[in-house]
């Protein structure tokens, strides 16, 4: 009997315990990504940005991933052009263990107005220096367009954007991310992006989908 009851308190404390070391998103999570950034204008071309972002996947309950970004981007070619250089380090939860990566990117986004609707298309390249794989290059196009309308005395603004990923060492478009939200401007120098996102991923020839909800701070100097 005394065997018996050890056997099913171990059961116990091991089915506790288990979400919280095993972290593996199910297709069709929820999740939670929340990010802050601080950028400052060095002068009337060049500006610098700080961000930091925190990602909670099983039904948001859970930090899986952290990010920071440090960055800076030239606007001085042409107004439609944006030229920037930026370094990102990772932290993200791997079964028991957390690992790093580095990924330094670079990124070209070219800007229009088309009847007073703006759009966007930032094409980035990253290299991927992960700790416990093979780095390699990976190829980014997110392409953003955002409404004219504006409502309310914070700027309410929505738009919507497409993201697609392609991983040069597979050599394949493994993830896409279709984007719905809006911007406000909350104050002078405070703007906020909250969005819903919706995160389609191949891996190992299997398509699993994430539903994020979006929050952005965003502070300007």
């Amino acid at each position: 009997m005394g065997c018996k009851i050890k056997g099913i308190a171990l059961g116990s404390v091991l089915f506790l315990l288990l979400p919280e070391v095993c972290f593996a998103a199910d297709d069709g999570d929820f999740q939670y990504w929340n990010t802050e950034s601080v950028s400052w204008e060095a002068n009337d071309n060049l500006k610098i940005k700080l961000e930091e972002e925190f990602r909670f996947g099983n039904d948001a309950s859970t930090l899986y991933y952290q990010h920071s970004d440090l960055g800076v981007t030239y606007s001085g070619l042409a107004t439609w052009l944006n030229i920037g250089l930026n370094y990102r380090q990772i932290f993200e939860e791997s079964g028991t263990n957390w690992l790093s990566e580095n990924r330094p990117h670079f990124n070209i986004t070219f800007k229009q107005k088309f009847f007073d609707w703006a759009l966007s298309n930032r094409a980035r390249l990253e290299y991927r220096n992960r700790e416990d794989k093979e780095d390699f290059f990976r190829y980014r196009n997110k392409f953003t367009l955002k409404t004219p309308f504006k409502f309310t005395k914070f700027v309410i603004q929505p738009y919507v954007a497409d993201e697609i990923f392609y991983d040069f060492n597979v050599e394949t478009l493994n993830r896409n991310r279709l984007y719905l939200g809006f911007t406000s401007r909350l104050f002078s120098r405070l703007k906020a992006n909250i969005s819903y996102l919706w995160q389609s991923s191949e891996k190992s020839d299997k398509w699993n989908d994430a539903n994020v909800l979006g929050t952005k701070l965003e502070f300007s100097f």
